[in-house]
């Protein structure tokens, strides 16, 4: 009985340490004031670099998320965040940059 809890509690410790999907990474807060003098072709070329850049640190989220789950399925550990392949804080600051960069768009009537 004292064993199971044991395992119960270890098993919930290892997926609780588990890389974040990037859908659920919250923005980090971005003020948009440090694009209120960009034009608004400039916004967009912004808005496309930032997605961008999102597209290709998601993947590597998901990479590091599927290697944890092998990880504490092979050996009980996360491998990718300990290794520091978990990369939630550079998915948090490119998702509130770009929503600081929306913000600018909407607060200058830019249209896509």
């Amino acid at each position: 009985m004292m064993i199971n809890r044991f395992i119960l509690f270890f098993a919930t410790l290892a997926v609780a340490a588990c890389a974040k999907s990037p859908e659920s990474i919250s923005p980090a807060y971005v003020s948009d004031l440090k694009y209120r003098d960009y034009t608004c072709e400039q916004l967009n070329e912004e808005d496309i670099r930032l997605t961008d850049a999102y597209t290709v640190a998601a993947k590597q989220q998901e990479k590091a998320r599927s290697n944890d789950t092998v990880g504490v399925i092979l050996i009980g550990l996360p491998v990718s965040s300990l290794s520091g392949d978990n990369i939630a804080p550079e998915i948090a600051r490119l998702k509130g940059e770009r929503q600081a960069v929306q913000q600018a768009i909407i607060a200058k009537n830019c249209s896509s």
